[in-house]
């Protein structure tokens, strides 16, 4: 017996691989930037373009940001990612969703990774 779920998937850059995937009024996704020869800001600057992009074809945005979790290949460069951050996310308390930021290493090339979950408005 074949149980269906109502997953809804946006298409993804790579073999086996979603740019995001959304369940029961959340959403998920991953960001990198494609041109892997952009510096620091010019990933940052790409990766939230891609978050921003993908949650709108789920019907949310940024406001809605549950959970974030940032991958920098670099962890030295937390404090300059938390300006763009900052930045980005906005003033509103009401609209900051929980972060966490790591060190770790990435594809070549790759300067950070951000992953969100948000919610789906009703």
């Amino acid at each position: 017996m074949t149980v269906e779920f109502p997953i809804e998937r946006a298409p993804g850059v790579a073999a086996g691989r979603s740019s995001a995937s959304s369940y029961g009024g959340l959403v998920w996704t991953v960001a990198t930037a494609l041109d892997k020869t952009l510096d620091f800001k010019g990933q940052i600057a790409a990766s939230f373009e891609k978050i921003e992009r993908v949650l709108a074809q789920f019907g949310t945005d940024k406001r809605y940001l549950l959970s974030v979790n940032v991958f920098l290949s670099d962890l030295g460069s937390k404090a300059e990612f938390d300006v763009a951050w900052r930045q980005w996310v906005g003033g509103n308390p009401d609209h900051w969703p929980q972060r966490a930021c790591m060190g770790t290493v990435l594809s070549p090339g790759t300067l950070l990774e951000i992953a969100v979950v948000a919610a789906k408005p009703e």
